[in-house]
């Protein structure tokens, strides 16, 4: 039992650059919660990519699965390879395998001048926006239900 009068622990509030340690911890322990608050829903991450016959990075896609849900991380196509469809191709590989891993539904996010129009053009559909990024732009949500 604790007693009100006792003087509160020593605490020091530190700012500083940026530290992976205490980034691993956070993640860990928010892990932990999230685990106990979802039932232990499964999670885990995926990748999807292209290169070309030198075996140079023509592009890739970086993605999780937790419950039902498939997020995609990250998406980027070279720029010369751009026109060539690969970004749609790394989506709906990716989409599969999130399907394939139990998934019905996705999500990602896109900064207004990225790619919004393009995840628009593939079956998503904006559910929100944040407002007030560098330059006038916006933080575009968009999500999707998948069929398997």
């Amino acid at each position: 039992m604790s007693d009100a009068t006792t003087p509160a622990q020593e605490t020091a509030l530190t700012i500083g650059a940026h530290d992976a340690v205490l980034d691993k911890r956070l993640e860990d322990e928010l892990d932990a919660f999230n685990a106990a608050a979802t039932d232990g829903a499964e999670q885990a991450e995926f990748s999807v990519q292209v290169t070309d016959t030198e075996g140079e990075l023509i592009g890739g896609l970086s993605a999780w699965v937790w419950g039902g849900l498939c997020g995609i991380h990250l998406l980027w196509v070279r720029e010369e390879s751009r026109s060539a469809g690969w970004g749609a191709k790394l989506l709906h590989a990716a989409e599969q395998e999130a399907v394939r891993r139990g998934c019905d539904r996705a999500t990602v996010s896109s900064y207004t001048f990225q790619a919004p129009g393009f995840y628009e053009r593939q079956g998503y559909t904006e559910v929100g926006r944040v407002p007030g990024m560098p330059g006038g732009h916006a933080d575009v949500y968009l999500y999707k239900e998948l069929k398997g």
